[in-house]
């Protein structure tokens, strides 16, 4: 892992983009991405014109345990390639 991702957050609820791969499961991950022009990328790709209700923002591995923490995370996708999209999940250990 890096040390540096890129999240996208909800600009009116602050709220991060996540995903939720097992349906039956509530369980969700919180997306980073490694470029934050592969943030940009993902949201062209999959919510096209709805770009300018998120933002990219910063967060240092050393941040993630308290973000996944307050937002009841349980755990990361870390987005490898934004089109298709490709998504490694790990669970929080």
């Amino acid at each position: 892992m890096t040390d540096l991702y890129y999240t996208l957050r909800v600009k009116q609820n602050g709220q991060y983009l996540s995903a939720a791969p097992d349906p039956d499961r509530p369980t969700r991950f919180v997306l980073l991405f490694p470029e934050a022009a592969d943030a940009l990328s993902y949201l062209d790709a999959h919510a096209s014109g709805m770009g300018d209700r998120f933002a990219v923002e910063t967060v240092g591995t050393a941040q993630l345990g308290k973000v996944l923490e307050r937002w009841g995370f349980v755990g990361v996708g870390v987005v490898r390639d934004p089109r298709l999209p490709d998504i490694e999940f790990a669970a929080r250990g």
